[in-house]
């Protein structure tokens, strides 16, 4: 048996370790702000097309919605131009949104 000392391991929150990584902290803050967008804009989205929709990345001034299905990006597409003056008069830097059709499984 070995009686060396063993080095003193710190176990980290995964919040505490993403703080501590700036590439993951300013990650962090741009899924924030995504989340963001998506509660500023979430009345205006039908109700019953809201459990299709996901914030995606927003990235350059430009935020992507994530969509179930083809037909909920086509609902989707109708309301763009309510979403961004939304989001512009709410103080968000958002120039662009793109909706993107995500396939089953990814």
């Amino acid at each position: 048996m070995s009686t060396a000392p063993r080095p003193h391991h710190t176990m980290l929150s995964l919040e505490q370790a993403v703080g501590a990584a700036p590439t993951l902290a300013a990650l962090q803050e741009r899924i924030r702000e995504s989340r963001w967008c998506l509660d500023q804009v979430q009345h205006l989205i039908p109700a019953s097309l809201r459990p299709h929709v996901l914030p995606g990345p927003l990235q350059d001034q430009e935020w992507c919605l994530l969509v179930a299905s083809a037909s909920a990006s086509t609902k989707l597409r109708q309301l763009l131009p309510s979403l961004q003056l939304t989001l512009t008069q709410r103080g968000a830097q958002v120039n662009a949104i793109r909706i993107k059709v995500q396939t089953p499984g990814r």
